[in-house]
């Protein structure tokens, strides 16, 4: 049993760890609109199962989700074409790799090694476009995270388009092995538009909490999204979602945690939490740097690992 001024004040501990950190890393330039943000930013918000708020720093800051929503991407295809059809077209694997590499793909496979690579999440894509309108795909997003100002980023949108070459090289060579059967361009535009929702920790403390209670909206009671797909969806966020440095996060953490350029993190503690974190110093790896570090902080303290099986919860 924990009080809740003490998880503030390993909250607050935490930002001050996370903060850091933060000169070590940069902000995502090889995106020129994701070059303007500032890198001192830093917040955190936590939801827990039996419905408290926590948050400190900048929460309510709107980003571009990026990579994150590979994870919703995911669900919606799961939900709509069923494990073995999406996994017949993405692996489950980790890649090793960068999360934009297409060496892996070209050498190695004859499909995307996982669905949180920009290979896998372009696959996924394919495979919604003609069965959803990018407004689908918004509204989605809005629901799960509870947040009906979610939208387009609209000069993020075309600062990224501006500069996807390698995105659209990826998704050529995903069509010349037959990986894909759509229009190159139409799933691109898709798939960068669905990186370029803006949202902010809130939203993804909110969507994790739907994930750590299985699937089921703590507010209405509602199952949003099945039992066998958040399973899955957290599984390979824990072995594949902060890209080549998925192993070393998830042996420090024990979180299934995806991380953005933008700076976002979402992370998942089965039936304890849902966490959001934004912060746009990114390490080498293209992750949040002082997330990444106050994430070991607050996994220990919180007790948060997968396979710490003491009891959370917080004292009125």
């Amino acid at each position: 049993m924990m009080k809740s001024e003490e998880v503030m004040r390993i909250l607050e501990n935490a930002i001050r760890i996370g903060k850091g950190v933060i000169r070590y890393g940069s902000v995502a330039s090889y995106i020129p609109e994701l070059a303007k943000a500032d890198k001192n930013k830093l917040g955190i918000c936590l939801y827990t199962i039996d419905g408290n708020q926590f948050e400190t720093g900048n929460t309510e800051d709107r980003f571009t989700i990026q990579s994150i929503s590979k994870v919703m991407a995911l669900c919606l295809a799961l939900e709509t074409f069923g494990a073995e059809f999406v996994f017949n077209h993405v692996g489950v694997e980790p890649s090793g790799e960068a999360f934009n590499s297409l060496v892996e793909l070209d050498n190695r496979s004859n499909r995307p090694f996982n669905p949180m690579i920009n290979s896998g999440a372009i696959t996924v894509a394919s495979l919604l476009v003609n069965h959803y309108s990018i407004e689908d795909m918004q509204k989605y997003m809005q629901d799960v995270c509870e947040d009906p100002e979610i939208a387009v980023d609209e000069a993020v949108f075309q600062s990224e388009m501006a500069t996807c070459a390698r995105n659209k090289a990826i998704a050529y060579l995903l069509k010349s092995k037959e990986i894909i059967d759509t229009d190159v361009e139409d799933s691109v535009t898709f798939y960068t538009k669905m990186c370029s929702m803006s949202v902010n920790a809130r939203d993804l403390a909110m969507f994790g909490l739907l994930l750590a209670n299985d699937g089921v909206q703590l507010s209405t009671g509602k199952r949003l999204i099945s039992s066998q797909t958040v399973r899955m969806v957290q599984t390979i966020m824990l072995t594949c979602g902060m890209y080549d440095g998925s192993g070393e996060f998830a042996l420090r953490t024990g979180i299934p945690t995806k991380s953005g350029v933008g700076g976002g993190l979402l992370s998942v503690s089965k039936k304890k939490m849902g966490i959001g974190i934004y912060g746009p110093s990114l390490d080498k790896k293209g992750n949040c740097i002082a997330g990444c570090e106050l994430l070991g902080y607050i996994s220990e303290a919180l007790h948060l690992h997968i396979f710490d099986t003491r009891e959370w919860k917080v004292e009125e």
